[in-house]
C-alpha cells in the first residue's frame, strides 16, 4: 500500500477526471479553510477506479491534516469505531471506503459522532450497564 500511495495525486491539480467532481470539492476545502473551520463531511459515491480514495488523500492533503484509511466491513465492534474516533484529531479525516457495508449498530454509534461530535458507549452489561460520553474534536468523515 504504501507504493500504491505515492502513485496517488497529492493535489486537486493533478487530479485527471471527474472535473465537477474536482471542482466542486476544491470550493468546500477552500471555504472552510477561508473560515478556518473543519470541512464538512462528504459522501463520495460510484464504482470502483473513479478516485474516491485518491480524492479523500488529495482533500486532507489540502486541508493539511491526517487522514485515517478504513473499510467498513473491518469495522465490526463498536469499541474499534471508538478507537478510530478518539484517535482523530482536530480536523482530520477518516475515510471509511465502502461505508454502505457497515453494520447496522455499528451506523448508530456514527450517527453522533458525525451529528455532535460526541461518541456514547455502553459499559459492561445488566444491572452494571452505564453509558459513558466521549466529546470527539471535530472531524470530516469521507
Amino acid at each position: 500500500p504504501a507504493f500504491e500511495i505515492s502513485l496517488r495525486p497529492p493535489a486537486f491539480s493533478e487530479f485527471t477526471g471527474q472535473v465537477k467532481v474536482r471542482e466542486r470539492l476544491e470550493l468546500m476545502v477552500e471555504a472552510a479553510k477561508r473560515r478556518g473551520d473543519v470541512l464538512e463531511h462528504i459522501l463520495l459515491s460510484g464504482p470502483s477506479g473513479l478516485g474516491k480514495t485518491t480524492l479523500a488523500y488529495i482533500i486532507a492533503n489540502a486541508m493539511s491534516v491526517n487522514i485515517k484509511n478504513t473499510s467498513g466491513p473491518v469495522i465490526e465492534k463498536a469499541g474499534e469505531l471508538a478507537g478510530l474516533l478518539t484517535s482523530l484529531e482536530k480536523g482530520d479525516v477518516l475515510f471509511i471506503d465502502e461505508i454502505h457495508r457497515l453494520q447496522p449498530a455499528i451506523e448508530e454509534y456514527l450517527y453522533p459522532a458525525m451529528e455532535d461530535y460526541r461518541l456514547d458507549i455502553i459499559i459492561d452489561q445488566g444491572p452494571q450497564a452505564r453509558s459513558l460520553r466521549l466529546n470527539l474534536p471535530k472531524f470530516t468523515l469521507i
